[in-house]
């Protein structure tokens, strides 16, 4: 497999998942960040109704992603129900 370019060939990194779940984890720890760092310093209204439902939209697909896995041990997948950096808890723990 992989070296004759047939239908059947296919890239062994998409069969894991974590190209689905890496970009909403990175995602939903940058929202984070960028909320609380508007919480504490400006608290521009237009940054939180913007970031705020990405941020909860990246932890739902974190979230689902990360407990669909059934290859993944139990404890991993529930890291996935950390909000903010559940998705890099399970990156890290699958890397």
């Amino acid at each position: 497999m992989g070296d004759r370019h047939r239908l059947d060939d296919r890239a062994t990194r998409l069969d894991d998942g974590s190209l689905t779940v890496r970009p909403a984890a990175w995602v939903e720890l940058i929202s984070l960040s960028i909320l609380l760092i508007n919480m504490y310093t400006a608290h521009i209204d237009a940054i939180t109704s913007m970031c705020g439902p990405v941020h909860g939209c990246a932890y739902l697909i974190v979230l689902i992603l990360a407990l669909n896995r059934t290859t993944l041990p139990v404890r991993t997948r529930l890291l996935g129900l950390i909000p903010g950096v559940g998705g890099v808890l399970v990156l890290r723990q699958t890397s």
